[in-house]
């Protein structure tokens, strides 16, 4: 077992800053509609759709639209969830119960037990690091946040907003990538700022602030008034920073004049019960909204904190216990897997969830055995990833792990190796239809923007026993 990673102050933050420039919480707080999102970063060359591929007839599954990921901040105990081992340490109120081959705690995730035929787990994945900043951007943008090309990366949402681009009709007026409830992720990297994430809170009402408190009207008035005074912005004579700017501001315009587009922000308060009357539940919610209104978004990102669970992991009387967590987990995922199995897709004869990938990670997992001396479990590079929708097969298991979930016994997928945050990318994209082995030829430094370095070498790759 690796050596236990003291964590007396972990950070509940993702993602690193990728440079100065502006932010689209300062914009909604000029037009008032009360967003939030991520930081611009410069662009060297604004015509990235025209990067380079170095690897022909790629086999790719191309069988999903979009994709959820839900990111589960601070690193869930696999052997508690989705690898269960079973110990002295196991409360009786876990409950575990055999689902045909697969061990499952009843008592923490009852819910998503209902569904088990629907979702797939990899248990072989191994994160490369134990530390939560660094291990939550690797998960993110599919790279070592500390290496060169970390430095510029974009977000894998920004890579699919990107790539979908050329697809667009006039209607797709939301954003390609949106981040429901996801706090600081990472942006855009090198990308045009219009890639990245593009951040709301949920709120039943929707985004009420897409109208402006004056009016429409007034609102008018002082776009025009900002043109006249402000013409440069949009020349490139001021540089990228400002064609990024102004390139937000013409997506934000677009959304606000949108007619019913606050619809797909909504939800009724039967809905919000149904889904555990939560902040995630709200946010799988409006996720599930986004990608059913087909009008742009292929992308959404949904974070859950509170999985840091060094001590007290199973104590129910408050804080973020397993329990806690798992509260809030079960209800929201079990209700996003059942409406989107029954909603019709744009394809006919498919349903939302055959068109949609669901990704649940953590950064990282926990360690295995008998729990800490502060009756918890501390930081582990062994964890699991859990896939559904999006033409994934439900109810497989990858990976057999030994009985404390600690070694692999066996890989069970054709990389008969760990599965790495990069295989869990490559598997995105290729279920989107992506070349995840593409080099752009348009980046900064250079040296060509590998989407998952070294997938064109084949170290990385699909795990497509999945499909």
């Amino acid at each position: 077992m690796a050596k236990k990673h003291e964590c007396p102050t972990c950070q509940q933050a993702s993602g690193l800053p990728l440079g100065p420039g502006f932010t689209r919480r300062k914009f909604m707080q000029v037009a008032g509609t009360g967003l939030v999102a991520s930081y611009f970063a410069d662009v060297v060359d604004p015509s990235l759709l025209f990067g380079s591929t170095t690897t022909a007839g790629v086999p790719l599954q191309n069988t999903a639209r979009n994709c959820i990921f839900i990111f589960l901040l601070g690193a869930p105990s696999q052997v508690d969830m989705w690898d269960l081992k079973e110990g002295a340490w196991t409360p009786s109120d876990l409950a575990p119960t055999s689902y045909g081959d697969i061990r499952w705690p009843r008592g923490l995730l009852p819910k998503t037990a209902e569904h088990l035929e629907k979702i797939s787990i990899v248990r072989c994945g191994l994160a490369w690091v134990a530390i939560h900043t660094l291990g939550q951007t690797w998960a993110q943008v599919a790279r070592n946040p500390a290496g060169l090309s970390g430095s510029i990366a974009p977000h894998i949402g920004a890579v699919v907003a990107l790539e979908s681009q050329t697809s667009r009709k006039a209607s797709d007026v939301l954003p390609g990538f949106l981040a429901v409830n996801a706090g600081s992720i990472p942006g855009s990297g090198y990308f045009p700022a219009r890639y990245g994430p593009f951040g709301i809170q949920p709120l039943a009402e929707g985004l009420p602030t897409l109208i402006h408190p004056e009016g429409p009207a007034r609102f008018d008035r002082r776009w025009n008034l900002l043109h006249k005074i402000d013409g440069n912005r949009k020349t490139g004579e001021l540089g990228k920073p400002s064609m990024d700017t102004n390139d937000f501001f013409d997506q934000s315009k677009a959304l606000m004049d949108a007619p019913g587009i606050n619809d797909t922000f909504k939800f009724n308060e039967s809905e919000h019960a149904r889904y555990g009357a939560t902040d995630f539940g709200d946010s799988l919610l409006v996720a599930r909204n986004l990608v059913n209104a087909n009008r742009g978004t292929r992308f959404v990102q949904v974070t859950l904190p509170g999985w840091d669970h060094h001590f007290s992991i199973y104590e129910k009387s408050g804080g973020d216990s397993l329990y806690m967590q798992g509260g809030q987990f079960d209800p929201a995922y079990a209700a996003l897997l059942a409406d989107m199995s029954t909603m019709p897709g744009a394809t006919p004869g498919k349903t939302l969830l055959d068109e949609t990938l669901v990704v649940v990670v953590g950064e990282f997992g926990r360690t295995v055995g008998p729990l800490n001396e502060k009756k918890g479990r501390d930081h582990y590079q062994r964890n699991s990833i859990v896939f559904a929708g999006g033409g994934v097969r439900g109810g497989r298991v990858i990976g057999k792990t030994d009985s404390l979930g600690d070694q692999v016994l066996d890989y069970q997928w054709s990389g008969q190796r760990d599965v790495r945050p990069e295989d869990v990318t490559s598997t995105i994209y290729s279920a989107l239809g992506i070349d995840y082995t593409k080099t752009r030829a348009d980046d900064p430094l250079g040296r060509g923007f590998e989407y998952v370095p070294f997938a064109k070498d084949g170290i990385y790759k699909p795990i497509t026993e999945l499909f």
